[in-house]
């Protein structure tokens, strides 16, 4: 009798252990010690999800801590410095950055622009050559202006000021040619000319303003012309034009311009009262206008407008900086004063230059740079408030020569053009 009750026993147990065995789920059997461990649950970065693990339900709340970028200050700013990106060129009048492109075009003044490439230097065949039209026997003459189409990328056009064999100035559009290193000379569109009264005080600077408008510098004509164009708007010498390239052939007139309707001046005078603002620029950021206006017997000035509204009035040659010349009981209030001035004790010939808005010297951004081509010196200081503030002098660290023309590069830095035949970019020393 005892073996079958053992037996019945044994029998019991096993019918129990298989029982168990067919009970297990998948999820249970995940977590034996037998079983491969299961891949992670997925994980969601931005928005919090609830996820559910294979087997018995739950639920798993992964939140990840948004990523911090930390930006590193720049060691402190010790000083400026030149790096030279190009030597041996005539007598360099302007340089700029080719819009889309971190190549320089420099314009020399015997009639030539001329390419830096990032890479080979300077190239040895032109971008454009006319010296054949070209006239530059005087210092003051020469191709001496450069501005590209807002649309350079998609038209390829551009515009020159430079003065003819004649002594006279002339503002032309050429466009580049399938090799982005040329233009295409016999394609030149003249767009104005103007009689010049004597080789000097033929300013020349080009530039495009926030308004797609073009605006651009010329001189009184030098001796010929002093004392008549500068408080004469019906002239286009000794004034800051401004037109409408793509409005009209040659161009239109836009209008808000003072005299747009033609009466009491010129349509195309945007400003008047200048005697030779050979470089000015225009500072998109905050909508301005800055002018180095050369002076004559005492004082060179610095001019910064607004470029709304419009109609200014210098004051050459009624005012120079902001003395009486030739009104001696003149009223300087009368007329549109610089923001800085100084006297040829200090300096003999301004060029204006442009406001740092670069990346490489965060400490400098809103400083106006300008020099003296006669004393060789270099300059800064921060329009704020209607004064210039935050007063600077660079000529000890960077020693620069003769600056014909200050120009920016495709970040913003600021370029230096000297007389010498370099070509040059401002660096911080830290």
């Amino acid at each position: 009798m005892r073996r079958p009750i053992v037996l019945l026993v044994f029998m019991l147990l096993l019918a129990a252990t298989s029982c168990r065995a067919s009970d297990e789920s998948p999820g249970d059997a995940a977590t034996s010690s037998s079983a491969p461990t299961p891949l992670p649950s997925p994980t969601t970065i931005s928005d919090p999800t609830t996820t559910t693990t294979a087997g018995a339900p739950s639920t798993t709340t992964t939140t990840v801590a948004p990523i911090t970028t930390t930006t590193i200050p720049p060691d402190p700013l010790q000083s400026l410095a030149l790096e030279v990106l190009a030597t041996g060129l005539s007598q360099p009048t302007f340089v700029a950055a080719v819009p889309g492109d971190e190549r320089l075009l420099v314009l020399e003044r015997v009639g030539r622009i001329r390419v830096i490439d990032p890479v080979d230097g300077l190239l040895a065949e032109p971008f454009l050559n006319i010296r054949n039209k070209v006239g530059s026997n005087s210092v003051e003459q020469g191709l001496l202006g450069l501005a590209f189409h807002p649309d350079y990328q998609g038209n390829g056009r551009f515009f020159v000021y430079y003065t003819n064999r004649d002594g006279d100035s002339v503002l032309s559009e050429f466009t580049v040619g399938a090799d982005p290193s040329r233009a295409v000379e016999a394609d030149e569109r003249i767009v104005l000319e103007m009689a010049q009264p004597d080789q000097r005080h033929n300013a020349g600077m080009l530039a495009f303003g926030p308004d797609g408008y073009l605006y651009v510098g010329t001189g009184d004509g030098g001796v010929g012309g002093a004392r008549v164009n500068g408080q004469d708007p019906g002239t286009l010498l000794a004034a800051i034009l401004r037109i409408d390239i793509d409005g009209g052939e040659p161009y239109g007139i836009p209008p808000d311009n003072p005299f747009a309707a033609g009466v009491n001046g010129a349509p195309e005078v945007w400003a008047y009262g200048l005697r030779n603002p050979w470089r000015f620029s225009i500072d998109a950021t905050d909508n301005l206008l800055y002018i180095g206006d050369v002076g004559q017997e005492s004082r060179e000035e610095i001019d910064v407008v607004a470029l709304e509204p419009v109609g200014y009035n210098f004051g050459w040659p009624a005012v120079e900086g902001t003395r009486c010349f030739f009104e001696r009981n003149c009223d300087p209030a009368d007329y549109t004063g610089p923001v800085l001035d100084y006297t040829h004790d200090e300096g003999l010939s301004v060029t204006g230059g442009y406001v740092y808005r670069g990346q490489a010297i965060p400490e400098l951004i809103g400083h106006y740079f300008y020099a003296d081509w006669v004393k060789e010196w270099i300059r800064s200081f921060r329009f704020e408030a209607g004064s210039a503030t935050e007063p600077q002098d660079w000529t000890t660290a960077l020693r620069p020569g003769q600056i014909n023309s200050f120009g920016l590069d495709g970040e913003g830095e600021i370029l230096i053009a000297t007389w010498d035949g370099s070509i040059a970019r401002i660096i911080p020393v830290r």
